[in-house]
């Protein structure tokens, strides 16, 4: 076939496979009518000679490699010991199904065979894109570099938005003009990281939440990553992202194969909440299993910030009382159960119960939790060994390391070699026992440092097979335990992302319980995870760690709008703030289902204010969050225009958080129109018109729950 062509959603790809040439994207982005043929579209992507340059228009090629002969930054970096460097990839076979399609390339005079899948969502439009490159030739192969795949992006798309952040502040978002030259982010924590999250957004500076085009490109890779946009001299654009390689890391035997992790992709004509909602649907529809999709998200309780390492079963026991009472439904013990860890520099990898602790074992906790209708959770760090621990003493040779270079000190841990398979062997049957032992249904998988020198006992490279050993070692527990479900930690939300949802269910999002924080932390989250994955707990009335206090209503309302949880001291909490707990538990149980499915929409607001609402998808009920995090400049707040409602359909509009909540001056809107006990509002005039916000002091989060009027 000499085209690939997809139409779905919002757009439209085509892709020329003619056979005997390399294979171009002739067209991803706005959707044509089926009556537009490929061929039209390619004729009108004709370059010309232009003087100083080659006599002919170079088309680029998926993976912009060496023989290609266009300048600018290549997508690939192979060679045989300095020789077979310079590929150019034909197409040999293009196949296409209904929601896939698969494009075989080689190259004869390296033996070099680079074949792509890609498949794409009917409904929705998202694209995973995905390449294998295999080593034909007689000799290895070194692979230096690749990129899963480079994808011109119209010059039009003259804006792009990154992640970056740092510990208990990720998911910040960096806009900026784009350049001529090349923007690169680069990661090489061994896992996802706090300040580099490997996703990308191309769109004009005129695009906002709810208008203009955007490009969303995100890898779905838990390691060391690279995302680059090339701007080069004749004007194209060209996105690429892949995995990140040490010196030596990918090396190929003859007949060997790498798989590169795969790049999620959609385009959105109608802003960026828009182009989230496709991203949510990816993970909701392609990535949770449906067992957890299938039920509830349980209200949470963490144990952390209420007791640390101070672990004693009777305050355990009472704090899980006090859970019960407030209607949680969760319980997870965390850190400093095992071995002799009771403090943060001793006994990772010792995972039997201490006794010294647990004298009659953690049964009688479990059993207690259980009793009071609650789950039981508990914490694991199984990539990590403790210098003081029995398993270091036994397998010293077993951390990752650089022969010759000291351990990088780094929270009293080291890394294990994880890709070893004994030890490997050695976390499952320790995790194994554990959750066979325990009625446990929750596990917490931490990871609290970075691979300063991922090599292995014989001076090779590891951060690669680190990450495909993690996602066969959780893999393995799914498989033992598949009614145990798993939480992606790395000290918040270090790793978090397409790759790793692939084999958990939920995500730390941050470390960071400070609700002002959370606010702009769980926005940024949310332009690639949706937010039943995002876990978001109420903390102590003073931050751990920001030293910030806020009211239990900040705290509560902020946490609601994620997947909803409590890490805090229950019996040091005053009553009058465990009832206001109380009473939003109960409000987010009424509200989670609609949270949890609904379409997300992001609206563009002053600084001061963080909005974001989620619409059902039948349009018939949505809750909208407005938080005040400072000060506004004029005289009187913003209006709130709603967004995803039925414009033909009348709401009937509520305040349903704070309680007893008043403006700063009255009567405001809220008395005006009886918000409390609801006033019916058309659709249209909300979106339209819009509502004015009632005056608030900084650090309140209001929410307005939106029902379909019976009387139409």
């Amino acid at each position: 076939m000499n085209h690939i062509r997809f139409d779905s959603g919002e757009m439209t790809l085509i892709i020329a496979c003619t056979k005997g040439a390399p294979p171009h994207l002739v067209h991803w982005g706005k959707r044509f009518s089926p009556h537009i043929h490929a061929d039209e579209i390619a004729k009108l992507s004709t370059l010309q000679h232009a003087h100083g340059n080659e006599n002919v228009g170079i088309l680029p090629s998926l993976a912009l490699e060496p023989g290609l002969g266009l300048m600018g930054a290549s997508g690939l970096s192979a060679h045989r010991d300095g020789q077979d460097w310079g590929s150019r990839f034909c197409v040999e076979v293009a196949t296409q199904s209904p929601d896939d399609a698969v494009i075989e390339c080689r190259d004869h005079n390296t033996r070099i065979a680079l074949t792509y899948r890609i498949e794409c969502d009917p409904r929705t439009g998202v694209l995973k894109i995905s390449s294998v490159l295999t080593n034909d030739g007689a000799a290895t192969l070194t692979v230096e570099n690749m990129a899963t795949a480079c994808l011109p992006i119209p010059a039009t798309m003259t804006d792009i938005i990154g992640f970056s952040g740092r510990w208990a502040d990720e998911f910040r978002r960096e806009r900026l003009a784009r350049f001529s030259g090349s923007y690169v982010r680069e990661n090489r924590r061994g896992k996802t990281s706090h300040d580099s999250f490997p996703a990308i957004i191309a769109c004009p500076a005129t695009t906002r939440e709810q208008c203009g085009e955007a490009y969303g490109l995100h890898l779905a890779w838990s390691g060391n990553h690279r995302i680059r946009v090339d701007t080069i001299s004749d004007g194209r654009v060209f996105a690429s992202l892949g995995a990140l390689f040490y010196p030596g890391e990918i090396r190929l035997g003859v007949g060997e194969s790498y798989g590169s992790p795969p790049i999620i992709a959609a385009y959105s004509a109608s802003g960026l909440s828009a182009l989230s909602r496709q991203f949510h649907a990816h993970v909701r529809e392609k990535l949770l299993r449906p067992s957890v999709r299938g039920r509830p998200r349980p209200v949470h309780y963490n144990s952390w910030e209420a007791v640390y390492f101070d672990h004693d079963i009777e305050q355990l026991k009472a704090i899980a009382d006090q859970a019960a009472a407030i209607g949680i439904e969760r319980f997870v013990l965390d850190d400093g159960w095992f071995g002799s860890r009771r403090n943060a520099k001793s006994g990772l990898g010792d995972w039997t119960v201490s006794h010294a602790v647990y004298p009659d074992g953690l049964n009688p906790l479990v059993d207690h939790v259980i009793s009071l209708g609650m789950e039981m959770g508990i914490w694991f760090e199984p990539e990590m060994v403790s210098p003081d621990s029995e398993l270091y003493r036994t397998h010293p040779d077993w951390v990752l390391q650089i022969s010759g270079v000291d351990q990088v000190p780094f929270r009293d841990q080291y890394v294990l070699d994880i890709s070893r398979t004994e030890v490997a062997d050695y976390l499952f049957a320790h995790i194994d026992a554990v959750l066979r032992d325990h009625r446990i249904g929750y596990v917490k998988w931490d990871m609290n440092r970075d691979l300063n020198h991922p090599g292995d006992a014989c001076g090779y490279p590891k951060a690669h097979a680190q990450v495909q050993a993690l996602y066969d070692l959780i893999h393995r527990i799914r498989a033992a335990h598949p009614d145990v479900e798993i939480e992606s930690c790395a000290s918040g939300g270090g790793r978090a992302d397409f790759g790793i949802l692939a084999h958990t269910d939920r995500i730390w999002t941050s470390d960071s319980n400070d609700a002002s924080d959370r606010q702009a932390i769980q926005r940024g989250a949310s332009f690639f995870l949706p937010l039943d994955v995002l876990g978001s707990h109420v903390g102590p009335y003073q931050c751990h760690v920001t030293g910030r206090s806020q009211s239990m209503a900040m705290r509560a309302g902020t946490a609601l709008m994620g997947h909803m949880g409590a890490e805090l001291n229950l019996l040091t909490e005053p009553a009058a703030d465990l009832a206001e707990l109380k009473s939003a538990i109960a409000l987010y149980k009424s509200h989670r289902h609609l949270l949890h499915s609904g379409d997300l929409y992001r609206l563009d607001s002053l600084p001061s204010y963080n909005v974001i609402g989620v619409v059902s998808i039948d349009k018939r009920e949505a809750l909208f969050s407005v938080a005040c995090l400072s000060g506004h400049s004029a005289t009187l707040p913003p209006v709130l225009y709603f967004d995803g409602l039925d414009p033909a359909e009348n709401y009937i509009v509520k305040l349903v958080w704070p309680n007893a909540w008043q403006s700063v001056t009255r009567p405001s809107i809220v008395e005006a129109l009886h918000l409390r006990e609801g006033h019916v509002v058309s659709g249209e005039a909300l979106m339209t018109r819009g509502m004015q916000l009632p005056l608030c002091f900084p650090d309140v989060v209001l929410l307005f729950y939106l029902e379909r009027s019976a009387a139409g």
